[in-house]
């Protein structure tokens, strides 16, 4: 029997028993051998492939737990343990070699292509399961850089955000870029990424209003707002995040 899942997903994802069902696209194959990969060399923070089903949709392990929300809750602690995770994916991923002629679904162009990175590492997209954090969602996966994914998933994880005090603002991010592990000579260009970030995922969502294209033009309409005057807030306090930083 299938479910539909709910929430700001991919239309027609639905669970079946302890399995999600997915469409696929021209991204799918190379999504998979990522996904194989991570399982192959021990990384527990992902679903497992598990193949195709009789109607060409891709298969994953379901893993049951919690969603985050993007208001940024979690305590430092679990900050500093979710830089740890995102360490911990970019070990497993910088081994990886994608298949002859990957293809990529990547909504905003990358900046790099140090490594295959996940690009949307959020609440919303982090589990909390039985066996510790689990990242899903790996449709938009493809190359980029760890200081790319990193600024998302600070920005996103700590809840960096125009109603939030920027002292706090500041530890939380201290928190997550502690546990990554991140070498004191890159956290000034962290810190300027912040911002250039933000910006590139409000633009995606401007440019989807305008020309009508889905899911983009949902959530402009939603968090529009949201993602623009935080672009502005991390882009005004560069120096603030430095020194938090430093």
């Amino acid at each position: 029997m299938e479910e539909a899942l709910v929430g700001n997903v991919t239309a027609g994802i639905v669970r079946v028993d302890d399995t999600v069902r997915r469409p696929t696209g021209p991204w799918t194959n190379a999504v998979d051998a990522l996904l194989a990969h991570l399982h192959a060399v021990g990384f527990t923070g992902a679903p497992r492939p598990l193949g195709r089903d009789d109607r060409g949709r891709q298969i994953l392990e379901y893993v049951p737990g919690e969603l985050g929300d993007h208001t940024g809750t979690y305590s430092l602690d679990e900050l500093t343990s979710i830089g740890a995770f995102l360490a911990d994916l970019h070990r497993a991923t910088a081994t990886f070699v994608p298949p002859p002629a990957a293809a990529w679904q990547q909504v905003i162009p990358p900046d790099g292509d140090e490594l295959v990175c996940h690009h949307d590492v959020a609440p919303w997209n982090l589990v909390r399961s039985a066996r510790g954090w689990v990242l899903i969602d790996w449709d938009g996966a493809g190359p980029g850089t760890r200081l790319w994914e990193l600024a998302y998933a600070a920005q996103s994880m700590a809840g960096m955000r125009p109603d939030r005090p920027l002292g706090e603002s500041a530890e939380r991010l201290r928190a997550l870029v502690d546990g990554y592990g991140l070498a004191t000579a890159q956290r000034p260009a962290l810190a300027a990424l912040l911002g250039r970030r933000a910006r590139a995922m409000s633009d995606l969502l401007r440019r989807g209003a305008r020309d009508e294209v889905q899911p983009w033009a949902r959530i402009h309409a939603e968090d529009g707002a949201y993602w623009r005057d935080t672009a502005a807030l991390l882009e005004a306090h560069v120096q603030r995040w430095t020194a938090a930083l430093m």
